[in-house]
């Protein structure tokens, strides 16, 4: 596997490495020794799959408060997403910031997103496929989320977004949530050892 660090500390993009010959090829997408040597939490305890009807939808932006804040690989198995990933650690220079990484089918990329992070995805082809591995169970209370298109986080989506739950789109806008974001997720600045 290839490990490329993003801009926000902790959060890689995975790339395979193909092993070719005559019928195809071999490429491991998750090694639990891999993650350690790159400070990563390996432990993933749920899979979770999520089908996209229609390009253009947005789902999220997703996360859960301490002490349920999950780690995710993300990876889109059929057709294209923008995957985009907002630091929610008090404590990291990169606060608030985001990225956004373009998953395929075609690139067999992953995203790892380390805990205390905020994560949504745009599809940008009908019939788009995502898988994620979760290193937390899904805990209801401990879920919130951020708007789409909250100005504060100035996030470019590619298309116009045309499909969100009801749920994202009723967020609280950042100017409103940021205190108790801050405040609930700086409880956690410890997490689960050193790890992201």
């Amino acid at each position: 596997m290839i490990f490329t660090e993003t801009i926000l500390a902790g959060a890689f993009i995975l790339d395979v490495e193909e092993r070719r010959d005559s019928r195809g090829f071999f490429a491991r997408t998750y090694c639990r020794d891999e993650f350690e040597a790159h400070g990563l939490d390996p432990d993933l305890v749920q899979g979770n799959l999520s089908y996209n009807n229609l390009g253009g939808t947005v789902r999220g932006i997703h996360f859960q408060f301490p002490p349920a804040a999950e780690t995710k690989v993300v990876r889109c198995t059929r057709g294209a997403l923008v995957d985009v990933i907002v630091d929610l650690r008090p404590e990291s220079p990169t606060y608030l910031r985001h990225v956004a990484v373009e998953l395929t089918a075609d690139n067999r990329r992953s995203l790892y997103v380390p805990r205390r992070f905020a994560h949504g995805y745009q599809s940008l082809e009908d019939g788009t496929e995502v898988t994620y591995l979760t290193g937390t169970r899904y805990t209801p209370a401990l879920e919130s989320g951020l708007r789409h298109d909250d100005p504060a986080l100035a996030i470019a989506w590619p298309l116009p977004p045309i499909e969100l739950s009801e749920k994202d789109r009723t967020w609280g806008l950042l100017a409103q949530t940021e205190s108790l974001i801050r405040t609930r997720m700086a409880a956690d600045m410890v997490g689960k050892g050193s790890r992201a």
